[in-house]
């Protein structure tokens, strides 16, 4: 596999690597994989995915091949056989980008502490 060379994820102390996509196309496919990540809506919860926390990690590869680690809200979600296939159809669909890969894991367990304010806002869970 290529080197991971763009991610959405905070990684302390992983060793810098150079990436050969220009930096500008690097933000135009995260901003994009971003937007598609936030069309993907739990059926049981009115808030996306990516303000839920349930995107822990997202890698762009230099062959533009992008890895997903996500996670459920609980590893019984009604959804867990849907959710997947729906976060690689909507990062599939962004330009530029040549395949998708998504890995589940629960670990760490997913908790609310997670969500954005905005969703936690929809939730009304303050």
């Amino acid at each position: 596999m290529s080197e991971a060379t763009g991610s959405l994820a905070d990684t302390p102390n992983a060793p810098a690597i150079a990436s050969t996509i220009p930096q500008e196309e690097l933000d135009r496919l995260t901003d994009e994989i971003v937007t598609a990540l936030k069309t993907v809506y739990d059926p049981e919860i009115p808030v996306d995915i990516y303000e839920l926390g349930l995107i822990y990690k997202v890698d762009i590869a230099d062959d533009r091949q992008v890895a997903v680690e996500m996670t459920l809200t609980t590893p019984n979600c009604p959804s867990a056989a849907e959710l997947p296939g729906m976060v690689e159809g909507a990062v599939a669909s962004v330009g530029g980008v040549s395949g998708v890969t998504v890995n589940l894991t629960f670990d760490p367990p997913w908790d609310q502490g997670r969500m954005s304010e905005e969703a936690r806002l929809t939730l009304n869970l303050w």
